[in-house]
């Protein structure tokens, strides 16, 4: 006498030992009794239908079905999972050999253009390699991940000490995710230490200023005021082109006619400046806050900021009448309640820029990038001649 033992198929639990005799039909019929599922299929260990009751030897390991293709037992534990993902979407990456454990929400939500979303969003698009415990392989430096994942998770940017802000920048770069890498460049900017001279401070300054004739050019090309209070004071006519004046506090401080051509103004504080006439082209003011301030020059001397870099900027209530900021960038910038009345914005980049309460009468936005720009409360209508070619 043979006996073999039975297991539904797919599972390798609960098996019944039973004795082999007469047909196959009565075998099924056994297995039905036993296992209480409705037999129709025998298969062997290896996947093979078996459709005579002859090959079966003694002490045979077989797997009943009930008319559905063979399941490997080995995948039970997998198939298990793929059951309950409704009730967890924690997954394993596997960075340069360091394993990091996170949610599949993680790294879609935050950042839903990047390499990481589109990796992960569904379950092997990408075919993703994984390890023999099932962790996502990336070769990439775990160091550099580390910070990529934590801002993920909840939205801020912390470096720890000793970890290279430029390989993190190059880590984010390579995942996508964008706004990371523009607050990365600002942080790496601001890390590096002056090459050749210490910046310049208010109390310097002013010693300069004292020692200059009202009649002169004060030439200040190239100088470093990175940081430094210069609020208040009278800078009108001073030549600060290519000078370093990021995160300076120029808050009310007169620089009518002043040149600030190429200057770097990132983070800069100007609130309430005097800006008649100024010349402004092609600087960086790249998060500076403008509030307030006065471009309008009663003489007819307009403000040139053309090509400026004036990203994120918060320009809210500053009279812009007639300023020149052809081609200059002005994406996510804050320009509320601003009178920009025959302003010059053609080829201007305006990309969710919040222009609500504007005067753009007569303001010239031919090929201007207006998507998501926001124009509600308009004091007066913006015709299409405006902005269309």
């Amino acid at each position: 006498m043979r006996r073999v033992t039975l297991f539904v198929n797919g599972t390798s639990k609960n098996g019944k030992v039973v004795a082999v005799y007469g047909t196959l039909s009565d075998l099924l019929s056994v297995a039905s009794n036993k296992l209480g599922i409705k037999a129709s299929c025998l298969y062997n260990g290896k996947g093979g239908l078996i459709d005579d009751i002859a090959l079966i030897r003694d002490d045979d390991v077989l797997y009943v079905s009930e008319g559905d293709p063979f399941i490997d037992p080995q995948n039970e534990a997998k198939v298990a999972s793929d059951q309950h993902g409704a009730h967890t979407d924690w997954l394993t990456l596997n960075i340069g050999g360091r394993l990091f454990t996170t949610t599949r929400s993680t790294l879609v939500s935050k950042e839903p253009e990047s390499m990481l979303a589109h990796m992960f969003r569904e379950k092997d698009v990408w075919g993703n390699k994984q390890d023999e415990h099932g962790a996502y392989l990336i070769d990439r430096s775990p160091e550099y991940f580390e910070p990529i994942l934590n801002y993920l998770r909840h939205g801020q940017l912390i470096v720890n000490e000793g970890i290279n802000i430029r390989g993190v920048l190059e880590e984010a770069r390579f995942f996508g995710v964008e706004q990371l890498a523009e607050q990365l460049e600002v942080a790496l900017k601001n890390s590096q230490p002056p090459e050749d001279h210490s910046p310049i401070s208010r109390k310097e300054f002013v010693r300069f200023l004292l020692a200059t004739s009202t009649k002169s050019e004060l030439r200040c090309q190239g100088l470093n005021f990175s940081g430094a209070d210069l609020s208040r004071l009278d800078l009108r006519y001073i030549n600060f082109k290519m000078a370093n004046l990021s995160r300076c506090n120029l808050s009310h401080a007169n620089l009518c006619c002043s040149n600030l051509e190429r200057a770097d103004l990132s983070g800069a504080n100007l609130d309430g400046a005097n800006l008649q006439g100024v010349k402004m082209l092609c600087c960086n003011a790249e998060g500076a806050s403008l509030k307030g301030c006065n471009f309008e020059d009663p003489s007819g001397l307009k403000a040139n900021l053309e090509g400026a870099n004036l990203k994120g900027v918060d320009m809210e209530g500053s009279q812009m009448t007639g300023i020149n900021l052809r081609v200059a960038t002005l994406k996510n910038a804050k320009l509320k309640n601003c009178n920009l009345r025959g302003a010059t914005l053609a080829g201007t980049d305006l990309e969710n820029c919040d222009l609500s309460g504007c005067d753009l009468q007569e303001a010239n936005l031919r090929g201007s990038n207006v998507k998501g720009a926001i124009f509600e409360e308009m004091l007066t209508p913006l015709h299409m001649s405006q902005s269309v070619r």
